[in-house]
């Protein structure tokens, strides 16, 4: 793939100028949004639009009653991954974005990466606070349930106007290239940029944030990870790049990932 890491795992050692073969890479077909909605998607985060899309989508009730749970909202749960995680991956998601060649930007769609950013937890809500919070490793089961959360943030936002590309970004933004994410797709599924970003967003944020079950990450650890998805194919070189680019700019404190250049 052409790219060399020699030094010490290090924000410095990921070299911005890596040697990046692009043929190995397709970038698919894309489309851009005809328009640009200006409302914020907060107003979907609230606790009167989730019991609304609960009582109108059967399909809800379905994946709770799959889950063996009851459906219980945990706003307090919600408010606190929007202000903090949620923010932080919309941020890094920008940052990535602000950093790939104009060639490669040309094919996001920057809206709704953000807003996918935003809302892409917003399923959590409905996860119980046991295992969303439990201190040691899931259970088999309990690993079951907690990867239902892309579903039912689908679930969710589906009856809200919300255009389908975001929707699915959100519905998929623990899957890959290589389909060993969830919840599981077709063969031909494609993990084209715009979902390259949001899951390299969400796994850089969440490596770098302190947890009930594990200690925040440095950048040089958590951008080695995700070094891991691009040997495997699963992240493009430029995404990577993108990041590591960012990464170099921002405040080692897991509290502030802003841009600090």
């Amino acid at each position: 793939m052409g790219i060399d890491i020699k030094r010490a795992l290090g924000v410095n050692a990921f070299n911005s100028n890596l040697s990046i073969n692009p043929i190995r890479f397709g970038l698919g077909n894309y489309e851009s949004s005809d328009s640009f909605e200006k409302k914020s998607v907060s107003r979907f985060t609230s606790e009167n639009y989730i019991k609304n899309a609960i009582a109108t989508n059967p399909k809800i009730r379905e994946i709770m009653n799959e889950m063996n749970a009851p459906i219980k909202l945990n706003m307090q749960e919600l408010n606190e991954l929007l202000e903090n995680h949620a923010k932080t991956t919309q941020i890094i998601a920008a940052g990535i974005i602000d950093n790939l060649p104009a060639a490669l930007k040309m094919h996001v769609d920057t809206k709704a990466v953000k807003d996918a950013a935003y809302l892409h937890d917003i399923g959590k809500v409905l996860i119980p606070e046991e295992i969303l919070n439990k201190k040691g490793k899931l259970t088999p089961a309990e690993k079951s349930i907690m990867h239902r959360h892309s579903e039912l943030g689908y679930e969710i936002l589906k009856g809200s106007g919300i255009d389908i590309k975001t929707l699915n970004l959100i519905k998929y933004h623990h899957q890959n290239a290589s389909h060993t994410g969830y919840p599981k797709v077709p063969e031909d599924f494609f993990a084209d940029i715009n979902l390259q970003i949001l899951t390299v967003a969400d796994k850089f944020s969440a490596l770098m944030e302190q947890r009930v079950y594990k200690a925040p990450m440095k950048k040089d650890q958590a951008l080695a990870l995700i070094y891991k998805d691009v040997a495997k194919s699963d992240v493009h070189p430029f995404v990577f790049k993108a990041l590591v680019n960012y990464a170099s700019k921002i405040s080692e404190s897991s509290k502030n990932l802003v841009n600090t250049a």
